[in-house]
């Protein structure tokens, strides 16, 4: 689904998401479709409920998000191996 129906379907509620279709574009990790997984008042709760997920499936996208949020968009983090001096 996309992130409009799921901020409609789960009005003020944190969801955890698998992202099912994204793409990068000027340093930001921009999220088109979703499926929901679960949904929480706690983002607590829901941020415990992500890592599960997380560690049970380590190659898979997901993440927790307030369905306050307009667009699933997230600055993306570079991590690099520093070669030798």
């Amino acid at each position: 689904m996309k992130w409009e129906e799921a901020r409609e379907q789960f009005p003020n509620e944190w969801v955890v998401c698998e992202a099912l279709k994204s793409r990068s574009e000027g340093g930001y990790w921009l999220v088109d479709e979703v499926a929901v997984i679960d949904r929480f008042d706690d983002s607590s709760v829901a941020m415990k409920r992500y890592y599960e997920l997380h560690r049970a499936h380590p190659y898979r996208e997901y993440g927790f998000f307030h369905t306050s949020r307009e667009k699933l968009e997230l600055r993306e983090k570079w991590a690099g191996v520093r070669g030798p001096r």
